[in-house]
């Protein structure tokens, strides 16, 4: 788990999760894209984040996703800071599991969990200017972004 100024190794991040007893290992790469929203002719994307909060977070949601799928046998949850270029990979997270429900499981509530309660902030810069964001994000902690996720009503 952590954030990283350099490129994401996700050759290495997938070794890694790579285990005997682990049948299924899923990557998600979120790659820097040349578009937003409305916003077309994006060049550059540039991610900074709370840095202790940040790695207090990712462990936290690496700890809830095995405590909702305990077959999990490893979990990375990488995300870059500093500025990339498009294409280059803002985020991955590998998981592995004996069977691939557990692994597609996983991975797809870490991101969505990232997403939702770790301080990293995305300054986007395109031929028409540049901008923090379109508005404010609310960040949850992970259990109540859980509860919301697994118990909607």
């Amino acid at each position: 788990m952590g954030l990283c100024a350099d490129r994401l190794p996700l050759e290495a991040a997938v070794a890694w999760a790579n285990r005997r007893d682990c049948g299924a290992v899923v990557m998600f790469s979120g790659n820097a894209r040349d578009s937003s929203a409305d916003r077309a002719g994006v060049y550059e994307l540039t991610y900074e984040a709370y840095e202790a909060e940040a790695e207090n977070r990712l462990a936290a949601v690496a700890r809830q996703a095995r405590d909702l799928w305990p077959a999990v046998g490893r979990l990375a949850l990488l995300h870059r800071t500093g500025t990339l270029a498009i294409g280059d990979a803002a985020v991955v997270v590998v998981a592995a599991a004996p069977h691939r429900a557990e692994a597609f499981s996983a991975a797809r509530f870490c991101i969505d969990a990232l997403k939702a309660t770790v301080p990293i902030w995305k300054l986007e810069k395109w031929a028409g200017g540049e901008s923090w964001g379109r508005e404010a994000q609310h960040l949850s902690e992970i259990e109540e972004y859980t509860e919301r996720v697994h118990n909607p009503l």
